[in-house]
């Protein structure tokens, strides 16, 4: 027997016409790359992104299609994540920070047919244009009173341009949930970046999860600016969780400095925002530099990477603001955990509150999550145990996009996604992120986990950023190395960082030596490379490194 409840697919399009039908007076709102401030509704967003599903149709975009994007977060950016999944094609958001030639075996990879871009990336487009093979037409996100003078570009067309040749008359199709919506590529840092395909199932599911309380907890009172990239992992499903609740949008476009992100958080009203730490450092230094004060922004998302407490500190105790520590993978859609306190922890002293803050938080309803040792069995949940963690769920993905490579590995013939992070999970359910696997330094046989140390290193006044890297012991295997990039115009010696640690960690924990460089390496999504670090420092000879290190 089965229920008699209607039997109606989750699909994207629904989103963009609940939006419409319930709140389409509320705003979305873009600084764009031409340099304006541009303001449209919900209402009149969901006509342009049909017009834009008939243009699309009109150029032979069909279901299952991949439609490419390089892209700023913007309306027009927006209007695609609806036109191009809602019609049944496959919206593929590529990553500009990559080079050339890994945009082009992308693109490729996902047998791409057209590519929309902003102008700013018009470089990198002509680049593109003379490698990649399957990509059949360009469209510029931008007016005909803008479009580029390119000979290089095949094809290009304007994007104003095919919306308005286009009919907003247009009926979205209904299809299995199950169909494929958009397809994002991990960034990752050896061997070619592997594609992962959400259905539009997985994307609803994971939708209802961000906004609820314990989550993102978005509403309609909200007024969101995600600082974190359209291009990464659907801007962590916000574009899709403001349409649900009715939130208004306020898009940066390619302004992420902290003085334009300041100004529009002020003059937009945003209450939310959400990004990666290093995003956040320049915010928070145009603010203090400055003396400014955040009137109306209460919440910040933080994931990418480990929050560093300093910053913590500075967003809640200086300026009043709340940051949830989120952590997610491409692989997860991205949301698996965030630290929303539980109603004890308010009367926790703020040392003691702070330190379940800084842990990555509880798995969100729809992620199963576990820690295992080196075969596989189970490690208790006491906060202590620490092993590789497992994931499986709704909007997990269980194989890459073209590819034979299964991410899975099985349990009592249950599949689970090996994340590749090295955590503990407490009694209450708070997970925290101990290292990456490949990140751990194995020292004399124990594992020294390089994050707490790069905390520590970026509470020191002097530090701006740090990063902590195993390099080669003849006796211990590996010691801890601190490459550290000091604050503009701050001193500070090898000698006073390493006595820094004195008290905050075991002894043998503490790194062997410190170098001062002008910038560690980032990633295209943010993070630090550390094996561009363990590379440059393959042969970085520790002093002493004959003496014996007491490990105790």
């Amino acid at each position: 027997m089965l229920g008699s409840m209607m039997q109606q697919p989750l699909l994207i399009s629904s989103l963009l016409t609940h939006a419409e039908r319930h709140h389409g007076d509320v705003q979305v709102v873009s600084r764009r790359v031409e340099g304006d401030v541009h303001r449209q509704t919900y209402r009149e967003l969901a006509a342009r992104s049909r017009r834009m599903a008939n243009a699309l149709a009109a150029r032979g975009v069909a279901a299952g299609d991949r439609v490419a994007t390089l892209a700023w977060n913007g309306y027009r950016h927006m209007e695609l994540y609806y036109a191009v999944s809602g019609s049944g094609a496959v919206l593929h958001t590529i990553n500009p920070r990559l080079h050339p030639e890994q945009v082009a075996w992308i693109a490729d990879h996902a047998e791409d047919r057209i590519l929309f871009f902003d102008l700013t990336f018009l470089p990198l487009v002509e680049a593109v244009a003379a490698r990649t093979k399957s990509i059949r037409a360009y469209v510029a996100m931008t007016d005909r009173a803008h479009m580029p003078e390119t000979s290089k570009v095949p094809d290009l067309l304007c994007y104003e341009d095919l919306i308005a040749g286009a009919s907003e008359r247009y009926t979205w199709p209904v299809f299995d949930e199950n169909a494929p919506s958009s397809l994002c590529y991990t960034s990752g840092t050896t061997g070619n970046p592997k594609g992962v395909l959400y259905s539009h199932r997985s994307t609803i599911l994971h939708t209802y999860a961000a906004a609820l309380p314990d989550a993102l907890n978005c509403s309609a009172r909200d007024t969101i600016l995600p600082v974190v990239p359209m291009f990464h992992v659907n801007a962590w499903g916000l574009p899709y969780a403001a349409c649900m609740v009715g939130a208004k949008l306020v898009f940066p476009g390619p302004h992420l400095d902290g003085k334009s992100l300041y100004e529009l958080f002020e003059s937009e009203g945003v209450t939310v925002s959400a990004g990666v730490p290093t995003v956040w450092q320049g915010l928070l230094a145009h603010v203090e530099a400055h003396g400014l004060k955040f009137s109306t922004m209460h919440r910040t998302i933080i994931g990418g990477s480990a929050c560093p407490p300093a910053m913590m500190r500075d967003f809640q105790q200086r300026h009043g603001v709340q940051v949830l520590h989120a952590w997610g993978m491409t692989e997860m859609s991205p949301l698996g955990t965030v630290c929303a306190l539980r109603s004890r922890h308010a009367a926790l002293p703020e040392e003691q509150r702070m330190a379940v803050q800084l842990k990555q938080g509880r798995a969100v309803y729809g992620v199963d999550m576990k820690i295992v040792d080196a075969e596989g069995a189970e490690l208790p949940q006491d906060g202590k145990a620490a092993g590789e963690l497992l994931v499986r769920g709704p909007w997990i993905v269980s194989r890459y996009f073209n590819s034979e490579d299964d991410p899975l590995v099985y349990a009592d013939g249950v599949g689970w996604f090996p994340t590749g992070d090295v955590s503990t999970i407490d009694a209450d359910g708070y997970m925290q992120i101990t290292d990456r696997s490949k990140d751990v330094i194995k020292s004399g046989g124990e594992w020294i986990g390089s994050i707490d140390l790069e905390n520590i290193a970026m509470s020191h006044p002097a530090v701006a950023t740090a990063a902590c890297i195993g390099v080669k012991h003849p006796k211990w295997d590996e010691r801890p190395l601190l490459v550290v990039v000091r604050k503009p115009g701050a001193e500070v010696t090898r000698e006073q960082l390493l006595a820094f640690y004195e008290g905050k960690v075991a002894r043998w924990w503490t790194p062997d030596d410190v170098v001062f460089v002008d910038a560690i390496p980032l990633g295209a999504t943010g993070k630090m490379q550390k094996t561009r670090l363990r590379e440059q420092f393959a042969n970085h000879e520790l002093p002493g490194a004959g003496a014996v290190r007491p490990h105790a």
